[in-house]
């Protein structure tokens, strides 16, 4: 069985990481001020680029010397003492070499300017240390710490999955900034203290750092998928082909399934050389990760959910269930095309809000206090976070027993992130009837909710590959489904 994730890249910090360079910066800052800083100046100094500490100095009031003028008074200062004074930090070169050995590239994000960054490598590279893959300065992006930019663009110049990647940091700045880019994050801490995190490793140093233990942080990732199968993929031509080139695509660890036409999950999952659980005639879950317990109704039937625990990495694990509720009377067809008011709509959602209830009562009765778990499934029903002016209740039953909303919680506006699962292929309404013809309502009705315990969510994102035709022409489709498929990347 497939279960090694491997540590893409290492992301270096620069200041206060690989070098002592911190105490340089402050240094060179107290020379350009003219006094010595104290407790308050901290946050404009440490882990700022020049450009931020420049303007706070300028902003001073009995300073005359305009932002420009104090920047470069800082870079000159800053330059002259790393030229004489840098010093590697305890374990940075020995773990560089190691990393180099192991063939894992690696870049450097600095908030420094390309100049500066510049003078510390070459005073690395004349001390031993293997050059960098690339690097990434306060010249390269239009943002920086802690800005997510710095990481995102050294993870698109290396071609590697930020959630595949161990960012080693010093400043809670930093630690924003690799965070919100969805890096693990291994943080040192040189003078400001930092708690430890889901997805954070806060050690005292490098020393006693290796390869083997960043891979280690790099496994402490869970990207989690929720795709609705559609008959199987019994609509288009060599589907379960293009059902395995979707999951790989996807980076994800753990699918829940829909629509399994009874065999999908076993093949998909003997394919990709992954443990799987199949549930019923209807529902399965596929794992790269090993599955110590199924749960829930083996026979459940077409609509139910179904649930494993896996065993994910450092002795974690998690629960992850998949569901499909029943798919009528729906929702928006009722409120778009039928304009029924909101007590109908609600009171029309009974039968789904049963099975919700009796989902969310299947997961209390297992999971326990403090086990994590992850609930995926079609819903077939709006969410209450994306149509306000109806308190759509399946949704709210999930979230009234604790369970968030991932792709919420990673794009909170339902205007700008629509997050439409429903349907890349039905731009028109399908059915026969009062309605054939008119615009199909677009709905985000497939989830991945999780209960926070011990998870943070890194990303969320809906996926469907290529440009599918719409029905009734979709035996060619590479999508092979109606739905869009949900990912969601956790830290634990």
């Amino acid at each position: 069985m497939t279960t090694e994730l491997p540590l893409q890249a290492v992301l270096f910090d620069m200041d206060g990481t690989l070098v002592d360079t911190e105490g340089l910066w402050w240094e060179a800052v107290e020379q350009v001020a003219g006094r010595p800083l104290t407790e308050a100046d901290r946050p404009h100094v440490l882990g700022r680029p020049v450009e931020h500490t420049a303007a706070w100095l300028a902003a001073s009031a009995d300073r005359t010397a305009s932002a420009d003028a104090l920047a470069a008074a800082l870079h000159r200062e800053f330059a002259d003492r790393v030229r004489a004074e840098v010093v590697p930090r305890p374990g940075a070169l020995a773990l560089l070499t190691a990393l180099a050995r192991d063939g894992v590239p690696t870049a450097l994000v600095t908030a420094s300017p390309r100049a500066v960054a510049d003078l510390v490598v070459d005073a690395l590279g004349a001390l031993g240390a293997p050059e960098f893959t690339v690097s990434v300065t306060a010249d390269d992006t239009a943002r920086t710490k802690p800005e997510p930019a710095p990481y995102l663009a050294a993870c698109a110049a290396l071609g590697v999955t930020p959630a595949r990647c161990v960012a080693v940091e010093d400043t809670p700045t930093g630690v924003a900034s690799a965070e919100a880019a969805g890096c693990a994050v291994l943080a040192v801490p040189s003078v400001t203290p930092i708690e430890a995190a889901p997805g954070r490793t806060v050690l005292d140093g490098l020393t006693d750092v290796t390869p083997e233990r960043l891979r280690e942080m790099a496994a402490r990732r869970l990207t989690v998928m929720t795709w609705n199968l559609w008959l199987g993929g019994a609509r288009v031509e060599d589907a379960r082909a293009k059902q395995l080139a979707v999951i790989r695509a996807s980076g994800a660890d753990v699918v829940g399934l829909q629509e399994t036409a009874g065999t999908a999950a076993q093949e998909l999952a003997e394919a990709l050389g992954w443990h799987h659980h199949r549930a019923g005639e209807n529902l399965g879950v596929l794992s790269r990760h090993p599955i110590t317990a199924r749960l829930g109704d083996p026979d459940v039937g077409f609509y139910g959910a179904a649930g494993v625990r896996l065993r994910i990495a450092d002795g974690h694990e998690a629960d992850v269930w998949t569901a499909h509720l029943h798919y009528t009377p729906y929702g928006p067809y009722e409120a778009d095309l039928d304009g029924l008011p909101a007590e109908e709509l609600i009171a029309h959602e009974s039968v789904r809000v049963a099975q919700m209830r009796d989902t969310l009562d299947r997961i209390a009765e297992t999971a326990g206090e403090e086990r994590p778990v992850v609930l995926v499934g079609d819903f077939n029903a709006p969410s209450h976070l994306d149509r306000p002016d109806v308190a759509w209740p399946v949704t709210r039953a999930a979230e009234d027993a604790g369970f968030h909303d991932s792709y919420r919680a990673a794009h909170p506006d339902p205007v700008r992130a629509p997050g439409l699962t429903w349907s890349p292929i039905h731009p028109v309404h399908p059915e026969r009837g009062p309605h054939a013809g008119r615009p199909e309502p677009q709905d985000r009705i497939d989830y991945v909710l999780h209960n926070a315990r011990g998870l943070r969510v890194l990303d969320s994102r809906t996926l469907v590959t290529g440009d599918p035709a719409p029905w009734p022409d979709v035996a060619a489709n590479a999508w092979p489904s109606d739905h869009a498929a949900v990912v969601t990347t956790f830290a634990f």
